[in-house]
């Protein structure tokens, strides 16, 4: 078995319709995305980010096929990033932070939930340039 090319991310899948969450394997963690596909304009529109990091027996699976009950109609298809057994939880929780951060004022990404701030990157978040890497040694 080839190893993956990335650090994070063993396994990936995107893009795929709703009624194939059923093939996703028990206790994955990892990051996924769900999207609103709009045929008109062949284009993906993200939904939703969300996790599953700890240990869980039903995994990224189980967290799709709750917002299939709850919130089905808003998305039509998936994306399942999963994650190296050795990335801790922690890690993939930071990992979902950014991405969130990314999408928290699109007004497109907010269907299923409010995207809430990713408090540790305020912790090292700077407003200026200058405040980051270009001051003076």
């Amino acid at each position: 078995m080839a190893a993956s090319q990335l650090r994070l991310i063993k396994h990936c899948a995107e893009y795929l319709p709703q009624n194939e969450v059923h093939r996703i394997p028990r206790r994955t963690r990892g990051i996924y995305v769900l999207y609103k596909y709009r045929p008109k304009t062949k284009m993906y529109d993200v939904v939703y980010i969300g996790m599953v990091g700890g240990e869980v027996k039903a995994g990224i699976g189980g967290r799709l096929y709750s917002h299939i009950n709850k919130k089905g109609r808003h998305w039509t298809h998936f994306s399942v990033y999963e994650v190296w057994d050795n990335i801790r939880e922690e890690e993939v929780r930071e990992l979902e932070g950014i991405l969130r951060h990314l999408y928290r004022y699109d007004s497109r990404a907010n269907k299923l939930a409010i995207q809430k701030k990713f408090i540790r990157l305020r912790r090292v978040h700077r407003r200026t340039l200058e405040e980051n890497w270009l001051r003076p040694e």
